[in-house]
């Protein structure tokens, strides 16, 4: 089944909270397409990734569409920037790679997962994910975001619907509705500025109860020493695990595990094997986060969650993308021993974003079922379609 071309398409949401996905579809001489996702939507780069799956495409034109194997070492290997490359190559490649894994599924007429060795769970617990920016369609909380109030009543928001774990960013919003700046937080944080960020925390556990789950998310704000005075006024709030605590080197991130008693998790900013190795070699991440969209792929993010499955490490997959990236993540999740739980980004409930694909999976009772159809289980809409810019990569 050899592949004929590969489209690339550029989708356009009917509103500005989902930013520029990048999606791509195989095509093969059999008449089965893949869909796949470089996914880089958010922030700066997404017009990059469009153009490095668009450069990346004719080397994958006339090959075993099945031979996904072979497939990710010759982009990998022989592109001169795919060894130890970063967001862009490794979205370039996944977004080829999950499409072809589509393709798999749909050929023999299986999920991916059962490609992937079979489901060892029926269901995913999830979590809800950014509150400090609001819960569900409308993104908006019943009170200010900023006010300590307004993330209570999220988390009760979340609880209602069946949630048991929640995140947020704590340090994002100022008590006067202004963000914090890097400059605010690059440093040693005041107590005035620490006291702001432990009554959020203190409100949230208060709204959530004994018996939930709070992970800090901090993006990568603070330096070390600022992310080891948060999650220091934090253990007593039984924090699940501290995410992203400052830029993730393996280095730093030790430091900063070696002087808290809180789990670290990272890794939507760690690409490929070979950059997760050293973390699982000292021991400094307890949680993996690896986004199949911008980390290689399936082919690519099942072989580190097999790596980290060796260290002890759990392992949540990233998602913060279209409905394409979503399905590729539960057949993922559904498969390896090491999973924790599911992020159910804000964006997921997003209209626009759903209306991107023809299927909207959506957890109930804070709980994800597997998509059970051929392949991913998902493709574009029409009306997405309709919508896009599609380049179409021809021999």
């Amino acid at each position: 089944m050899k592949i004929t071309s590969v489209d690339v398409i550029a989708l356009h949401p009917s509103n500005k909270s989902m930013d520029r996905p990048v999606i791509c579809r195989v095509n093969t001489d059999e008449g089965i397409y893949g869909y796949g996702e470089a996914a880089i939507a958010y922030g700066r780069g997404s017009p990059a990734a469009f153009g490095m799956v668009r450069d990346l495409a004719p080397l994958v034109i006339g090959m075993d569409a099945l031979d996904n194997e072979v497939i990710w070492d010759k982009l990998y290997k022989t592109t001169f920037w795919g060894q130890n490359g970063g967001p862009i190559v490794n979205a370039g490649i996944a977004a080829i790679d999950i499409a072809l894994w589509d393709i798999k599924g749909k050929y023999f007429n299986q999920p991916v997962y059962k490609l992937l060795g079979g489901k060892r769970r029926d269901k995913l617990r999830a979590y809800a994910s950014q509150l400090q920016l609001g819960w569900g369609a409308e993104m908006t909380p019943y009170t200010p975001q900023f006010k300590t109030e307004g993330y209570a009543e999220m988390a009760r928001k979340a609880m209602a619907e069946g949630y048991d774990c929640v995140k947020y960013d704590f340090t994002t919003f100022t008590p006067d509705g202004k963000s914090y700046t890097d400059e605010d937080k690059a440093r040693l944080l005041s107590p005035k500025t620490l006291a702001v960020f432990e009554e959020r925390i203190a409100a949230v556990r208060e709204a959530i109860g004994p018996d939930a789950d709070i992970i800090i998310e901090n993006h990568s704000s603070t330096d070390a020493n600022a992310a080891i005075q948060i999650a220091r006024m934090a253990e007593k709030y039984n924090i699940f695990y501290f995410e992203e605590p400052n830029t993730p080197t393996p280095k730093m991130t030790k430091y900063i595990r070696e002087n808290i008693n809180i789990p670290l998790a990272s890794g939507e900013r760690i690409y490929t094997r070979w950059q997760y190795a050293p973390y699982f070699e000292n021991n400094s991440i307890q949680v993996i986060q690896p986004d199949i969209g911008n980390c290689g792929g399936i082919t690519e993010v099942k072989k580190i969650c097999d790596m980290a499955y060796t260290y002890d490490v759990n392992v949540q997959i990233h998602t913060c993308a279209s409905p394409i990236c979503l399905a590729a993540s539960l057949h993922l999740e559904a498969v390896i021993p090491n999973f924790l739980i599911h992020e159910h980004h804000l964006t997921n409930t997003d209209p626009a974003n759903i209306e991107h694909c023809i299927y909207n999976y959506q957890p109930s009772n804070g709980y994800y079922s597997i998509p059970d159809l051929p392949g991913l289980g998902n493709e574009l809409s029409e009306y997405s379609l309709s919508r896009a810019d599609i380049v179409t990569v021809k021999p």
